[in-house]
């Protein structure tokens, strides 16, 4: 029996998300990032027509994550303008050197190679999907475009409801709803990404899938992962997690599989493996990349099988369990890179989500660094019960390389340098080795240059 290309595994789990999902512009991210997966490409954009106007609507992924149509807005112009004039998919391996347009028309701009193809409904187009690479090894061939067109077919039954494409170009703002079921699990904020987040959480927690979580480290990847399981079917069997980049080599199989008494030296007891003690729950496997290429493989069969074989046993079990996989680094890199294998890429790359940084949510640090006061003050029984303005102008303006993570340890260390009558949290407070730092800011934000420049 032959087994089906991972591509086209990657499809049919594709499909069956998308008949769970009713948030149209999931739908568009899913897409998207399923799309940028299957063709090693940076960017995607889906251009919807407007059913009443006939005026359309861009949405531009690029690292699995909404952006700006400005960079690309002239390729997608130019790209999909063809497509719909000629009424056919495009496919360039170099725009730059591609006879049908003028010699000069892509000089500068960063796309080397570009697909699109119509998604077709009752014998017209309703919208557009378009790829784009800027990589020079990237390849675009007849046989990816076949691929593209085989999986805008199968999300075009996604997108052709007349009204729900409609209520997509009327998109109501989230509802506050969406906010108050998420805050009690530690996802607190209001920015535009953060919400993107959560419809993306919401999403997930109703499809039994596998989920792919990508973001930098302290982005709050195992909180996310506790949210999905917590709000999913599976929420009264166990969630486990571990950090495949805390464990020796020489002990994660035996961490993951288990082992019988005796399987090798210093196996004196039988003992049940995670993956087991996960059974009918979620398994939350945080920094994937570091997982051995040997256990890479024993992984897949696991996932492909549904067992499980302790080390030292002749005998397998069957397992139910859900993966959530998590990374810091980019695992699409990784398998470009040969350092991951991309068979269980695309069986882990079934439902991305990507994390924003704390900087890519600003708007968010003040609610966030209010949520950690009143923990630490409560642990600590401390009186401090604000931040002084300057404090959290501070907060709101430095860069935090360490994202959410970072934030909480230095508000818990501001509360623990406060003294204990203090009401309010002033730039007193801050450590000397920041003192520098905010003086600085608070230099740029009065329109100064600040002396260390």
């Amino acid at each position: 029996m032959t087994t089906a290309s991972p591509k086209f595994v990657t499809l049919f789990e594709l499909a069956k998300i998308l008949g769970q999902q009713n948030d149209f512009q999931e739908i568009v991210r899913l897409i998207s990032s399923t799309a940028t997966a299957l063709f090693n490409a940076e960017v995607a954009s889906i251009m919807m027509i407007n059913p009443s106007t006939q005026e359309t609507i861009k949405t531009i992924f690029k690292g699995g994550k909404e952006i700006a149509a400005a960079p690309y807005q002239y390729v997608q112009n130019v790209v999909v303008g063809w497509a719909m004039k000629h009424q056919r998919a495009f496919l360039s391996a170099a725009l730059q050197a591609d006879a049908r347009f003028n010699q000069e028309a892509f000089a500068g701009e960063a796309v080397h190679a570009a697909m699109c193809v119509p998604f077709m409904s009752q014998g017209k187009a309703i919208g557009y999907l378009l790829v784009l690479s800027e990589s020079q090894t990237t390849t675009f061939d007849e046989a990816a475009l076949q691929l593209l067109e085989n999986l805008a077919a199968i999300c075009t039954p996604f997108l052709s409801n007349v009204q729900r494409i409609q209520e997509y170009f009327n998109a109501p703002l989230p509802e506050v709803a969406l906010l108050g079921q998420f805050e009690p699990l530690g996802l607190i904020g209001k920015s535009k990404p953060f919400i993107e987040l959560l419809r993306a959480v919401e999403a997930a927690s109703r499809c039994d899938v596998r989920v792919l979580l990508e973001g930098q480290s302290g982005t709050g990847k195992e909180r996310v992962a506790r949210a999905i399981h917590e709000f999913s079917a599976r929420k009264k069997f166990p969630f486990v997690a571990i950090d495949c980049g805390a464990i020796p080599e020489h002990l994660i199989e035996s961490e993951l599989f288990g082992h019988v008494r005796g399987a090798f030296t210093g196996a004196n007891y039988e003992r049940k493996g995670l993956i087991v003690e996960a059974h009918q729950g979620t398994l939350f496997m945080d920094e994937m990349a570091n997982l051995p290429v040997e256990m890479q493989a024993k992984l897949l069969r696991v996932l492909q099988e549904g067992e499980v074989r302790p080390i030292g046993s002749n005998k397998s079990r069957s397992v139910d369990v859900r993966i959530i996989a998590a990374a810091s680094v980019s695992l699409r890199k990784l398998v470009e890179q040969q350092k991951f294998r991309e068979d269980l890429f695309y069986r882990l790359h079934v439902f991305p989500i990507y994390l924003p940084t704390l900087n890519e949510r600003r708007e968010d640090i003040p609610l966030l660094a209010n949520h950690f006061l009143k923990r630490f003050a409560d642990e600590q029984k401390k009186s401090v019960e604000s931040f002084e303005n300057s404090l959290l102008n501070f907060l709101q303006q430095r860069q935090w390389s360490g994202n959410v993570r970072e934030l909480e340890n230095f508000v818990e260390r501001l509360v623990t340098l406060a003294a204990p009558e203090a009401v309010v949290l002033t730039s007193k407070t801050i450590p000397a080795e920041f003192q520098s730092e905010l003086q600085s800011a608070a230099a740029f934000e009065e329109g100064a240059i600040p002396k260390s420049w």
